[in-house]
């Protein structure tokens, strides 16, 4: 019973200790990556697995403490519950010092870039499965068919929140049971007001409560963002992280530079890929809902505006976000796709020719603009 009792009771000491480790390194994750990032590590596994064992084994020593039965001649040990328990608490002292070591890399900021980027990439490789075949443009980016909005109805927003996710098939599935068209004009992760128009209805002149409430349906609106069909999502984290590690009380350029190259990978791997359709038939062939989608230009604007506008006084920064640019410009394959990069190093560019004080740093980013200029020369018409 001893032996039971101090194991107990040490396992619930440590269980605290590594309760207090967490909110420590949650607190200083938020601090220093922002908030936002802190589901990553709410999910973390090992602590969630390190926790439990702690807990489990003060419960295991209770419940053994408690068929122990003292006496002379009535005396009951459970020996080999015992055991366990002494094993148990081996085993949990391995899991403490794994479990410091672990704690210790997850807040490292190149490890916190690098399980962002692991997550932006699965996500876009779900939302963006098929690889684009030769240089035609992306079903994205094409202009959608006119739909007339003069006389078309408008589909309300049932909520205000975040745009987390659109049922496509379901909205199809709706549209052609009353032979309509709908021109989506939002796509998920965008902010939408109560009674905002989520949609123009062609094709009827009416529409009763129930068939309004079905298409509305097919929208799901929350108070937070969903990267589930917002391929937007983890480059605004990777984004949030540069920012961070750009403010004056971080001063980091060297996380910015690492999320800048993180970002890039991310564009030249979209760069290859097909995006999904904008135009959405039934069955029959019927184009039945014209979607608004991400783009490869909006996501490139989303990866690098904020840390462009950000960074003008970082020359390391602006000069690696240059080199980025060049490094997916190589890997655009349409018109439309160098068109964007070209004018965000046009950007880059005009913000910085009159704030770096030093001609060498105006000369080095100058160079690497015509670099650029001379890869994009092939698709854009360049002066």
């Amino acid at each position: 019973r001893s032996i039971l009792s101090t194991i107990a009771g040490s396992m619930i000491t440590v269980a605290g200790v590594a309760f207090s480790i967490v909110i420590v390194a949650l607190t200083l994750a938020s601090s220093q990556f922002g908030p936002r990032l802190l589901r990553n590590f709410m999910k973390d596994r090992v602590n969630q697995f390190v926790l439990g064992s702690f807990v489990a084994t003060f419960i295991y020593c209770l419940l053994v403490m408690r068929t122990i039965q003292p006496g002379e001649d009535t005396s009951f040990v459970p020996g080999i519950s015992v055991i366990v328990a002494v094993l148990s608490a081996l085993f949990n002292v391995g899991v403490l010092i794994y479990f410091i070591h672990h704690v210790s890399t997850t807040i490292q900021a190149d490890h916190v870039v690098a399980v962002v980027y692991s997550d932006l990439t699965t996500q876009l490789n779900k939302q963006f499965p098929d690889a684009a075949t030769g240089s035609e443009d992306d079903p994205a980016e094409e202009k959608p068919q006119a739909t007339s909005s003069q006389h078309a109805l408008e589909l309300p927003s049932p909520a205000g929140g975040y745009l987390r996710a659109v049922d496509w098939n379901g909205l199809v599935k709706a549209a052609r049971e009353h032979s309509l068209v709908l021109r989506v004009l939002h796509y998920p992760g965008k902010l939408v007001v109560e009674r905002q128009c989520l949609a123009y209805i062609d094709g009827a002149q009416e529409l009763d409560e129930e068939s309004v409430r079905r298409l509305a349906g097919c929208f799901i609106i929350g108070s937070q963002r969903s990267p589930a069909q917002d391929p937007e999502y983890g480059v605004d984290q990777l984004v949030e992280v540069a920012l961070r590690a750009l403010s004056p009380g971080i001063n980091d350029p060297f996380t910015a530079i690492a999320c800048v190259d993180k970002l890039s990978l991310a564009l030249c791997m979209l760069a290859g890929r097909r995006f999904p359709p904008a135009h959405h038939h039934d069955e029959e062939g019927t184009l039945r809902v014209i979607a608004r989608t991400a783009t490869f230009a909006s996501i490139l604007d989303a990866a690098f505006d904020q840390i462009r506008q950000y960074s003008r006084d970082s020359v390391a920064v602006m000069i690696r976000q240059m080199e980025a640019l060049t490094l997916i410009a190589r890997h655009t394959r349409t018109r439309q796709q160098a068109t964007a990069v070209m004018r965000q190093a046009k950007m880059i560019l005009a913000g910085c020719s009159d704030v770096f004080p030093v001609k060498g740093d105006r000369e080095d980013l100058q160079r690497r603009y015509d670099e650029l200029a001379e890869v994009l020369s092939g698709m854009l018409d360049l002066d």
